[in-house]
């Protein structure tokens, strides 16, 4: 059975996979897929580099704002939604253009996993909670170790929702997580491009998007998702710079703190993103970033789709 043409950038954040995805949709017949699991929240715009609208106007966007930041959402979920969105994409006769970050997201879409529909253990999720607030998510992050290493690899030790999820799995069916990716068989020829750069310059661009996205408003933008009802504890307000604003917001830090906090944990999503795609992967075309980026990725995609 011949594989439907699929095509990716990926690459730690603030890297340019927004830029290039922009360019190459000046030359391929695409349509942009996301794979970021934060852009799909609606009202969260300025702290997860979400296209503009004047950049969602260039080419179709998928999978963004769909969802409220109050609303559970989890892997199957994301599956469910990326599958019927690139469907539709190839019967206008189009490619489907994966970009993001998320690194479980992006391989379970390409690896066809067989995810578990388990539901959530609200009783014990409410005890992990609180385990943390006691012993920190340090003393979680161990506990998940023991029973399941190659979940406690992939998952940020300070994610503390993913932490629980594993757990949760691993207690109502006494199997790790990780026992239940199993691949099943693609559907898809993909063609996956990498961005990279020298860690110390990605920093730098990091810390610089960080100053953006303060003098954009982001401080604003979290009041105003508190104050429409977001909880403090849900999941959208764990992600990387809403955290730390709202612990400014409740006066558990400085601003400047809070600000410093962000980039900080920013760099370690980065250096976490790596663990998902790693430079060694084969699958993945590696392009260092730089004047020739663009050429050099539109040259990849031509042999691939002429191929």
């Amino acid at each position: 059975m011949s594989k439907s043409p699929i095509l990716a950038i990926v690459g730690p954040t603030s890297v340019g996979k927004t830029d290039l995805s922009l360019s190459i949709s000046t030359e391929f017949p695409v349509e942009i897929v996301n794979v970021d699991s934060r852009q799909i929240y609606r009202g969260m715009d300025i702290g997860t580099a979400k296209p503009t609208s004047a950049q969602r106007a260039i080419v179709a966007h998928h999978l963004i704002d769909v969802v409220s930041p109050n609303d559970e959402f989890n892997l199957n979920k994301y599956l469910s939604l990326a599958h019927y969105a690139i469907e539709e994409v190839y019967k206008r006769g189009r490619i489907p253009l994966l970009v993001g970050g998320t690194g479980q997201y992006f391989w379970a879409l390409l690896e066809a996993w067989q995810v578990p529909s388990i539901p959530p253990d609200r009783k014990l999720r409410g005890e992990l909670e609180e385990l943390v607030k006691r012993e920190g998510v340090d003393f979680l992050f161990r506990r998940l170790l023991k029973v399941d290493v190659w979940s406690a690899i992939l998952i940020d030790p300070r994610n503390t929702r993913r932490v629980i999820r594993a757990l949760e799995i691993y207690h109502q069916t006494g199997i790790p997580a990780s026992k239940f990716r199993k691949r099943g068989d693609s559907v898809f020829d993909a063609c996956i491009i990498g961005l990279t750069l020298p860690r110390t310059e990605l920093y730098n661009r990091i810390d610089q998007r960080v100053d953006r996205m303060v003098e954009q408003g982001l401080e604003g933008e979290v009041r105003a998702l508190l104050d429409s009802g977001v909880s403090h504890t849900s999941p959208a307000i764990s992600s990387v710079g809403y955290a730390e604003l709202t612990a400014y917001i409740n006066r558990d830090v400085e601003f400047d703190v809070a600000i410093q906090n962000t980039k900080y944990r920013t760099h370690r999503l980065a250096r976490h993103q790596s663990s998902w795609f790693r430079v060694s992967d084969v699958r993945i075309r590696w392009l260092q970033v730089g004047v020739s980026t663009e050429e050099a990725a539109r040259s990849i995609i031509r042999e691939h789709l002429n191929s």
